[in-house]
């Protein structure tokens, strides 16, 4: 008779009213539970995790549904796929890389209090890549991901307007090498916008250059830490410039990054200013939790109440999806993408597996956030990408046996948090962000329903803005 092993850890149940929803971790899936599911869920109760069952003690009915969920497993089936895909393509060793980052200068034209850039310098004294390491930079993106499919650069500093000309030059490089391949070339920027000019703007909007803008809030709170050399607010400024861009810039919408330190917690009121006073397509918003100074990072307190003022935005997000609109609030509104396209993921981010980022010396390093940090790099432009040392790095990433992750109801959508992250905190690339483990859950189950109301009432709202991208 056969035996079947019991993995709970596969499914996630969740109250939504006077329904249940089962949510499937490995894949993302969300499912209605129906009368005979409870009646199997309630019988399988009884038994422990990792537990053998005999086939007649389970209903019969059900047994393949529960075997294709991994909830009960035969003897030698997986337990979890998601996590031997991805080993699979690292064994291949065909992990083609689809972004570079390119850190164009260390340097920038502000002294923001919370950077976390360890080797920020101020405009004049920062490193400035040169034109041959861009270049090759470029070439080996080209090299490294073949064929047609589109790649992927993005300018990144300091303030990479700081070296304007440089990325001009990367620009009409990569859209002509891009060109004789048959290749799209897409660019993408984070800048701190006091830089902007008319001319700068159609130049970048010309070459569709996706643009996010360091913003953080009302004048009192963005003057806060976002300051000049001279320690001088920069509101004035960059609501200026913003104003500008946002009046001309038609070829990608634009949106706003908020970083949230100690003390910042009013995410409706920061939203309101940022989506509905000065018009961003999207707004996003990073809690410091492991910076390098610790007087920037948000205590357990406030960054539970920050989650709880992303719930209630959240709920505004839901009420406006439901009827046709889209309050653009980024987070979330990326939380349900993941769900909808079945975004399941064993490791955090692409770096390392299709991202890397340049630095001025032209060193490959696991991402933007690891420039000139002691992390070794990953090979360099000139001698190609140290495929055998991601390799490891990511293979170690995967293995969660020992970081209470492999059995978390959201291990395929956190899947253990940023590497930079941990790194910071505890020195460990793979150390799990224990800092809010239980409020990233609770956040997750926000959305999961949130998800299934929209889902349930305005089915139309994800095909438009999820599958099409239709702008707010």
């Amino acid at each position: 008779m056969s035996q079947y092993q019991y993995h709970p850890h596969n499914l996630h149940r969740l109250e939504q009213g006077a329904q249940s929803l089962l949510f499937h971790p490995p894949t993302l899936a969300l499912f209605q539970s129906d009368p005979a599911m409870e009646r199997q869920l309630q019988q399988l109760g009884q038994f422990n995790a990792g537990e053998w069952i005999q086939q007649d003690q389970l209903d019969k009915e059900l047994i393949d549904d529960l075997r294709a969920l991994r909830i009960l497993t035969a003897k030698g089936e997986p337990v979890d796929s998601s996590d031997r895909v991805q080993q699979l393509l690292l064994d291949s060793g065909e992990f083609p890389l689809s972004t570079l980052i390119l850190n164009v200068n260390t340097g920038c034209n502000l002294s923001c209090t919370y950077c976390y850039k360890e080797d920020l310098e101020d405009a004049k004294n920062g490193l400035k890549m040169d034109v041959g390491t861009a270049f090759a930079a470029v070439d080996l993106l080209m090299r490294e991901n073949p064929g047609d499919s589109p790649v992927n650069i993005v300018f990144f500093g300091g303030e990479p307007l700081t070296h304007l000309p440089l990325i001009k030059s990367v620009i009409d490089y990569a859209e002509r090498e891009g060109d004789q391949r048959s290749k799209p070339v897409n660019f993408s920027m984070t800048t701190n916008a006091t830089m902007l000019t008319p001319s700068i703007m159609d130049y970048l909007d010309t070459h569709r250059v996706g643009l996010t803008i360091s913003m953080d809030g009302p004048q009192a709170i963005h003057d806060k830490n976002r300051i000049t050399s001279t320690g001088n607010g920069t509101y004035a400024v960059v609501r200026r410039k913003v104003e500008q861009l946002l009046s001309r810039y038609r070829s990608r919408p634009v949106g706003a990054r908020v970083t949230l330190t100690r003390g910042v917690t009013d995410v409706v009121g920061i939203h309101r200013h940022l989506k509905e006073e000065l018009g961003f397509f999207e707004v996003g918003f990073a809690p410091v939790t492991a910076g390098d100074v610790a007087n920037y990072n948000l205590p357990p307190e406030q960054l539970a109440q920050v989650f709880g003022e992303m719930r209630q935005l959240g709920e505004r997000y839901v009420e406006q999806a439901i009827a046709g609109g889209n309050i653009g609030f980024g987070n979330l509104h990326q939380l349900i993408s993941n769900l909808h396209n079945g975004s399941s993921k064993a490791l955090p981010c692409a770096a390392g597996l299709s991202l890397l980022a340049v630095d001025g010396n032209g060193e490959l390093n696991l991402c933007h956030r690891f420039t000139g940090s002691a992390l070794p790099t990953f090979g360099n432009v000139s001698a190609g990408v140290d495929k055998s040392a991601l390799r490891q790095l990511l293979s170690n990433a995967l293995d969660k046996s020992d970081r209470g992750c492999s059995t978390c109801s959201i291990r395929n959508l956190c899947a253990g948090g940023c590497y930079h992250e941990s790194y910071t905190t505890d020195g460990d690339l793979f150390s799990p962000t224990w800092q809010y483990c239980d409020l990233l859950r609770d956040w997750t189950d926000f959305g999961i329903r949130a998800y299934h109301r929209i889902l349930d009432q305005s089915p139309d709202y994800l095909e438009q803005h999820i599958i099409q991208g239709v702008n707010p």
